[in-house]
């Protein structure tokens, strides 16, 4: 008799906090999402004539000369696959750090040959995340010339291309300034089409 008197009790919780926990709770909160911030809620994606063309949080593999080039991702197999988020925890004085950034460094300077600038570190080491949609205005003013020349587009031109998609800090004093390079790329098809 003593158990079942404490089974049933148990029973009860259970089903209550598997109907609250499981199912109101998550209800309630995609609804409150889809209601405040309906774009973040669905992914922060960018359409263009109602087909996705990307999102605003993940980067994109560019390896067009003609577009900016984003921060290298360290997912695997494929290059800014959310599923497999994750730093490429090679360590700082590894030879295989070194040897990735060897291999980003050429690639770079195949691309433009005649650019001897020094080469901002965000264009040659992944992000923690490995999905990093941004670079440094840095990053974005070491790739102009190429883009400029390629695209046939004054270095101004891509300039003011490159200061309108710089992001601020937020708030004033968190982060720093970045450049979105799926938007600074539309920018710069946008500015093509013109």
């Amino acid at each position: 008799m003593e158990l079942r008197s404490q089974v049933r009790p148990a029973l009860v919780m259970l089903a209550l906090l598997t109907i609250l926990t499981g199912l109101v709770y998550p209800l309630a909160v995609t609804a409150l999402a889809q209601l405040l911030f309906p774009v973040q809620a669905n992914g922060s994606l960018v359409m263009v004539d109602g087909r996705a063309v990307g999102s605003t949080l993940i980067g994109q593999p560019f390896d067009d000369p003609r577009y900016f080039w984003g921060r290298p991702s360290a997912t695997a197999p494929a290059p800014y696959d959310a599923a497999s988020s994750s730093g490429s925890n090679l360590g700082p004085l590894g030879d295989p750090l070194l040897d990735a950034v060897r291999g980003r460094l050429a690639a770079l300077r195949a691309a433009d040959p005649d650019n001897r600038a020094p080469v901002p570190v965000d264009l040659v080491t992944a992000s923690a995340s490995g999905l990093d949609p941004h670079i440094s205005p840095a990053a974005a003013r070491y790739q102009a010339p190429r883009v400029a020349r390629l695209r046939g587009l004054t270095l101004a031109q891509v300039g003011a291309l490159i200061d309108g998609c710089t992001e601020r800090r937020q708030l004033g004093v968190l982060g720093e300034p970045r450049v979105n390079v799926l938007a600074l790329n539309r920018a710069l098809d946008a500015q093509g089409r013109r």
